[in-house]
């Protein structure tokens, strides 16, 4: 369900916003009145999503790279009209299926650097936009991996419970000021990520929720969604749920 100038002159930005969740809350952002930037590593997809969502903004970009994620920023930002009032992390990756002793050191890297030093890149560089305009909603996207940890995703688990850390700590940090900053782990979601794992994980994942079935992007983003907007004004630095029964805290 959308809710019609929900976000009417609000400026916001997803990244891994050319595919699944962050493409369907960038779409549902533009629909609710924002005008939306869109940062994703595939330019084809970028092209595409674009066309979609009627985005005023697309960037292709490793946010891996904080240079990159800085220049970006201030581009996205002059062409949002310059400010910045809602920051979606979606990007991310999930690494190899495989054991801790059998951890490619090179893959581990690639995970934590897009994960968490990439979404902590990008979380740095909106605040200056954001303190500007004396308002702001960051959303970043962990994982129940984050909390419990999978067997066989060791990277992936590490890194989103970096991100839940990372939440934490900045909306602390920034609790006096009208800047929220909140993450959601949902468990599994069918999108293309799932092309990144073995089968062998996925039936895992699915056997860990009690409701029985992987959730759907839609659920996923009306709760990101509900986050960015100004009715999220009294929770940061909080973790919300979207895993079917499997979060136990």
């Amino acid at each position: 369900m959308a809710y019609p100038d929900r976000f009417k002159g609000r400026a916001a930005l997803v990244t891994g916003g050319a595919s699944g969740i962050g493409l369907s809350v960038a779409a549902r952002l533009k629909a609710e009145g924002a005008a939306v930037a869109l940062w994703d590593l595939n330019a084809e997809a970028l092209a595409k999503a674009k066309a979609g969502t009627g985005a005023t903004d697309i960037r292709a970009l490793d946010i891996a790279d904080p240079s990159a994620v800085e220049a970006a920023m201030r581009e996205s930002v002059a062409a949002l009209g310059g400010r910045l009032d809602v920051l979606v992390c979606s990007a991310g990756i999930t690494g190899p299926n495989t054991t801790v002793r059998d951890y490619p050191v090179e893959a581990w890297q690639r995970v934590i650097d897009v994960n968490l030093n990439g979404l902590f890149y990008c979380n740095r560089a909106a605040l200056p936009a954001m303190a500007a305009g004396g308002y702001g909603r960051i959303v970043n996207v962990a994982s129940i991996a984050g909390k419990e940890g999978n067997p066989n995703a060791s990277a992936y688990s590490a890194s989103k419970a970096g991100v839940i850390g990372l939440t934490k700590s900045l909306g602390k940090e920034l609790a006096k000021s009208e800047i929220r900053v909140n993450c959601v782990t949902p468990a599994a979601v069918r999108t293309a990520i799932f092309d990144q794992m073995t089968q062998e994980h996925i039936d895992f994942m699915l056997s860990k929720i009690p409701i029985g079935r992987f959730g759907t992007i839609d659920e996923v983003t009306s709760l990101i969604c509900f986050l960015a907007s100004e009715e999220a004004s009294f929770s940061t630095g909080a973790v919300f749920d979207v895993s079917g029964g499997r979060a136990t805290y």
